[in-house]
């Protein structure tokens, strides 16, 4: 088995050196930010704790191949030039998915059939074995292509790394894991502040955040794909997970809370809570933003309100984030966080804020605004 792998973390557009940052924290020094992602070099035990313990990333690859690519021969050439004995055992589910933009090759199911007869055809080679039954665990591979440069992508994730395994239901306007994570790392918040998220729906800004604090390793409940690929079968996954369990701190006191005013969404955000197994350590409540009256001191409100994209609910969500504005007035030592599509939304707040920064959250852009 190889000592160390390119690898490819994927994320959101501008979360790319959040991603980058926390590599080097982890301790991968070679990590390079780049669009769509951060390429590091990793060991096998390298990349299972990048997957237990990275906040902002989308998935952890192994970048195999790279080169730009006109024409389906070229690609199928590409694919071959990978040793993909060294990865595959011949009874595997290979699972190939594409994803193409800006190119020649723009045809997603036809890269899939390319990549997946190119990796048949070499294992046949190598192995000298005519059949392959695919019955076993699944080994899923990416060919990602933008302007003609193709990745060929091992997927060591499986489900995406937002899919930390405490959310049950995610509630009319879902918002990522890897997202919430980011908007309180990007926020003045820290663990001896107050935090409160008065639009908070099933608790996801809160629950990343003490997680993040406590040192919680976001993916420590979950499987990945890499702990069934047949190279890495001697790695101490068990054993890593249990180090890194041992890592959080259990006495962490934190002032971390929030309301809702929908009680279907608060007992949601409970359930979530219990489930990610922070019972006690998160506060959420019924109440109306409106309503809501805080002792004084510093903290930093976060929110992810409605957006307002049905023209209907544009009138309603503009006198809400006119209504956050007043929350912040009747707390003067807080700072407010909160990411909008809606592109008036400074304007219906009443304030520029003091600082913005563009993110997506799934296919749709928004603003960070925060105002110290």
């Amino acid at each position: 088995m190889k000592q160390a792998f390119l690898c490819y973390a994927s994320a959101a557009f501008g979360l790319e050196g959040l991603v980058a940052d926390e590599l080097r924290r982890l301790g991968f020094p070679d990590a390079k930010a780049e669009n769509g992602g951060v390429r590091f070099t990793a060991s096998p035990e390298g990349i299972f704790l990048c997957n237990l313990k990275l906040h902002f990333c989308d998935r952890v690859f192994i970048l195999a191949a790279e080169q730009k690519c006109t024409s389906f021969e070229d690609l199928y050439q590409l694919v071959a030039s990978v040793p993909w004995q060294e990865y595959l055992s011949g009874d595997e589910s290979i699972l190939v998915s594409a994803k193409c933009a800006r190119s020649t090759l723009m045809s997603p199911r036809d890269c899939q059939a390319v990549t997946k007869k190119s990796i048949i055809e070499q294992l046949r080679k190598s192995t000298g074995r005519s059949f392959f039954p695919e019955n076993g665990s699944s080994f899923p591979v990416l060919v990602s292509i933008h302007s003609d440069l193709v990745r060929i992508l091992i997927n060591t994730s499986g489900e995406a790394l937002s899919r930390r395994g405490y959310r049950t239901w995610n509630g009319e306007a879902p918002l990522r894991e890897t997202l919430a994570a980011a908007l309180v790392q990007l926020s003045p918040w820290r663990p001896d502040m107050m935090l409160y998220d008065p639009c908070c729906g099933t608790g996801t800004i809160l629950i990343e955040a003490t997680l993040k604090a406590s040192g919680i390793a976001p993916g420590l409940r979950r499987h990945f794909a890499m702990e069934s690929f047949s190279p890495f079968r001697t790695v101490p996954f068990d054993t890593l997970r249990q180090d890194a369990a041992h890592e959080s701190v259990a006495d962490l006191h934190l002032s971390v809370s929030g309301s809702d005013i929908d009680p279907e969404a608060v007992k949601l955000a409970i359930r979530h809570i219990r489930q990610a197994q922070l019972e006690g350590k998160v506060h959420i409540e019924v109440r109306p933003l409106q309503q809501v009256f805080l002792q004084s001191g510093r903290g930093v409100f976060i929110c992810n309100p409605p957006y307002g994209e049905r023209l209907s609910d544009q009138k309603t969500c503009r006198l809400l984030y006119h209504d956050l504005r007043l929350l912040k007035e009747r707390h003067p030592g807080w700072s407010m966080c909160v990411i909008s599509s809606d592109p008036s939304f400074e304007r219906s707040y009443g304030r520029r804020a003091d600082k913005k920064r563009r993110l997506y959250n799934g296919r749709l852009e928004c603003t960070y605004y925060i105002f110290y």
